[in-house]
């Protein structure tokens, strides 16, 4: 069934799990999620970002239509909408979450355009997920590290309580796509954030972060977890060792790579068996 963001990562909050983002860049890892999630008895958002699929609406419907008939609630969100245009197509192919990426504009910038995304999702009973800090895409980590830009706990409550938002994604060492060495997560920083502000708390870029890290994170208050580069890894994988077996083959072994890392994902954040609570 199809539900909002809030919906999902409230109880996720309420009951200190986290729910998994699983990026779709198509078809196979939309059913592989899917299944995950339905095999695993639990909730599960589907990510979509503009760069991967920059067909919107056509890819945001069918995701839309195998949402709605599935057993198990999952939301649908437009991951780091960029523009105001890529999020009206989210909107009119039925997402059911926007996530507004203004994270590089400053302070004020970023909490006026969030505010208006708010209003406008908010009318249409749409969530809406925004960032405060920058989670960047890593080239070497150690100088990605070197001009991070943290969250500031000191501004965190004021960001939320002025935009309106449904959920906060943090900056706190996490970056995008492939770590270069060992993650360095800001746990101080996260534990801050989580005591001024009472939304669900997001981690991006948590492929590559170790498993007793992701628990200490769920742990301080994080809900929902984006997972995009270990499923193209996954992906991969299978691909390399089935590449001598016809294509139809390859293809199914892809899904059930993807599936199984989904699956891995779900019962790491406490989220596996939750649809019959």
């Amino acid at each position: 069934m199809l539900v909002t963001l809030k919906e999902i990562l409230t109880k996720a909050k309420q009951e200190n799990y986290a729910v998994p983002a699983c990026n779709i860049d198509n078809e196979h890892n939309l059913r592989a999620a899917i299944e995950a999630a339905e095999e695993m008895n639990t909730g599960i958002i589907l990510n979509t970002t503009p760069v991967a699929n920059p067909d919107l609406e056509s890819f945001g419907r069918i995701a839309v239509d195998f949402a709605r008939r599935s057993r198990v609630k999952i939301a649908l969100n437009l991951d780091h909408g960029k523009t105001f245009e890529d999020c009206m197509l989210g909107l009119r192919a039925g997402y059911t979450s926007i996530m507004l990426d203004r994270s590089l504009l400053p302070f004020e910038e970023n909490i006026r355009e969030v505010q208006e995304m708010v209003r406008i999702c908010h009318a249409l009973g749409i969530s809406v997920e925004a960032e405060l800090g920058h989670v960047g895409n890593e080239t070497v980590y150690e100088e990605a590290l070197s001009e991070y830009q943290y969250t500031d706990p000191s501004k965190a409550k004021e960001f939320v309580e002025r935009t309106g938002c449904d959920s906060l994604a943090v900056a706190i060492g996490n970056v995008h796509g492939v770590y270069s060495s060992e993650p360095k997560l800001a746990f101080d920083v996260l534990e801050a954030v989580a005591k001024e502000v009472d939304v669900p708390l997001v981690l991006h870029g948590a492929s590559g972060i170790g498993d007793e890290d992701i628990k200490k994170a769920i742990s301080l208050g994080i809900a929902k977890i984006n997972i995009h580069t270990e499923l193209c890894q996954a992906a991969m994988e299978a691909i390399n060792a089935h590449k001598d077996e016809p294509f139809l083959a390859v293809e199914r072994e892809v899904r059930k790579a993807v599936k199984e890392r989904a699956m891995y994902k779900i019962k790491l954040f406490g989220d596996d068996g939750r649809a019959d609570e």
